[in-house]
């Protein structure tokens, strides 16, 4: 399975946030040039970040995003929810039943599928490692490697 680049940038976006210690929203425009992304792909992102009550959007000219509720109440896995959606990575299609298989009846044929059971077995061991941290965790850890990474971070938005 392959995440898309979105849930990297929502992530980064939520700790840049909590960094930047604001009591005001924080724009687009200043959020996309932290990481020189694209503003109007960003803010697609950022408004699943609001639907999924991660983040929250003020409109306007003094408006942008701030997060809806401290790092250590929103995991991995609400992030990747809200951009990817809820649905199961593995999607069984049961082909079992196709080709040598068709016509099939009886016991085989009511059993899940053993490759389906174990899909859905790995995706959930997946999805409880990534709802077990929170960002408060990865903040934690960018700090562990970077002591000081807060104050560059708030430095460099102070300066652009």
């Amino acid at each position: 399975m392959r995440m898309s680049e979105g849930v990297e940038w929502a992530v980064h976006i939520c700790l840049l946030l909590d960094w930047l210690e604001s009591d005001r929203p924080v724009p687009t425009t200043r959020l996309a040039a932290s990481y020189d992304l694209p503003p109007p792909y960003l803010n697609k992102q950022l408004q699943a970040l609001v639907r999924a009550g991660i983040a929250t959007s003020t409109p306007g000219a003094g408006g942008g995003f701030a997060l809806a509720r401290p790092l250590d109440q929103i995991t991995l896995m609400d992030v990747v929810a809200a951009i990817e959606g809820p649905d199961e990575a593995f999607q069984c299609t049961e082909i079992r039943r196709r080709g040598m298989g068709a016509g099939s009846s009886g016991r085989e044929a009511e059993i899940p599928c053993a490759v389906s059971i174990a899909m859905h077995r790995a995706e959930l061991a997946w999805r409880r490692a990534l709802a077990a941290q929170t960002l408060a965790d990865v903040r934690k850890q960018a700090e562990r490697v970077s002591p000081r990474l807060g104050e560059r971070i708030r430095a460099w938005h102070a300066r652009n």
